[in-house]
């Protein structure tokens, strides 16, 4: 890799265009360590903003800047886990990864918008929204060291430098981690597959036919929400395909105009619901099989910034009204419907 060379001003600084380009793989390294694009886009800023700090001398000293990029991105990414799960811990209602659209859909030079190609996260199987949960679960440690080493391919040597352990304290970390994943990992879906099923599933929940929902959706199968402190909601983990079925049902009786839509989530098919054209919620799904085994919901609005682009975004849960508009995730009482 160049580093910076020649006098200043006269030719284009290899160096500084090497650190440049190397902002859509810190990022995309970032989501994937952290879960969030908003806390992934700080720590990737404050890595460039140490960087800078650096006087010219110190930084040709460094013979590797995109390496020496990711080590500090990567520790500001383990500090970042450990106070997370501290702050998680007082977190309103249960948290969830920011959920990502397909790149081609992010919006545009919109207010609030990541408008910057660089910004935008390559989605494939290590960012489905169930692998990030299962990340979530991990100790910082564990997360660090199976990303860098089983996700981007860094070897435990460099690993190690990174975290401040031994090759083979990594390589156990990784294992670790490695074993979680295989325990919660469902047998594959063509996505083709789990298309057609999220679609079915659309279909059955705007013609309010329980009968068809319950069909989709397997016996034990789980909803979680990630509401973010927003009042009148679903409080915690839905349990059974009746159950979900009827709460799908009082959402679309209780939210008037809402529009479900099919949209890419994390690389999976998914569900996006809008109000007035604006995304209110965010619908993440695991499928094996013919059957939905869970649901993802994301209603925090501070987690719609990609799906939403603009201001105002969080209008339809700005008061409490009683028309009945506001899309809500309240299960209905035990036999209800």
């Amino acid at each position: 890799m160049t580093t910076r060379s020649g006098p200043s001003g006269s030719q284009p600084d290899p160096g500084l265009a090497a650190i440049v380009s190397e902002r859509r793989q810190l990022i995309n390294l970032a989501y994937r360590l952290l879960g969030s694009l908003t806390e992934a886009e700080d720590a990737v800023q404050e890595a460039y903003a140490r960087w800078y700090a650096m006087t010219g001398q110190q930084q040709q000293a460094i013979g590797n800047p995109p390496a020496w990029l990711t080590t500090v991105t990567s520790r500001i990414c383990l500090n970042l886990l450990g106070s997370a799960r501290a702050r998680r811990e007082t977190y309103t209602g249960t948290w969830l990864p920011e959920p990502l659209p397909d790149p081609a859909e992010w919006p545009v030079g919109r207010p609030g918008a990541a408008a910057d190609p660089a910004d935008r996260v390559t989605l494939d199987e290590s960012v489905s929204m169930a692998f990030l949960v299962v990340l979530d679960a991990m100790t910082p440690a564990e997360r660090v060291a199976f990303i860098l080493h089983d996700v981007f391919g860094y070897p435990f040597t460099e690993v190690a430098e990174i975290t401040g352990r031994t090759p083979a304290a990594c390589r156990k970390l990784a294992s670790t981690a490695r074993r979680r994943i295989r325990a919660a990992q469902s047998p594959a879906t063509p996505a083709a597959r789990q298309a057609s099923i999220v679609k079915a599933f659309k279909q059955a929940w705007e013609a309010a036919d329980i009968a068809a929902l319950i069909s989709l959706l397997d016996p034990g199968a789980t909803v979680t929400g990630d509401l973010g402190g927003l009042p009148a909601a679903l409080s915690g983990p839905l349990q059974g395909a009746g159950q979900i079925a009827r709460t799908c049902l009082a959402v679309a009786s209780q939210a008037t105009g809402l529009t479900l839509v099919e949209r890419t989530v994390n690389g999976q098919p998914g569900l996006i619901a809008q109000q007035d054209g604006i995304t209110v919620m965010v619908f993440a799904f695991e499928v094996t099989g013919d059957q939905i085994t869970r649901i993802w919901a994301i209603l925090n609005p501070d987690k719609l910034r990609p799906w939403a682009g603009g201001q105002g975004y969080s209008a339809p849960f700005s008061a409490a009204t009683s028309s009945g508009t506001r899309p809500v995730m309240r299960a209905p009482a035990t036999g209800s419907l």
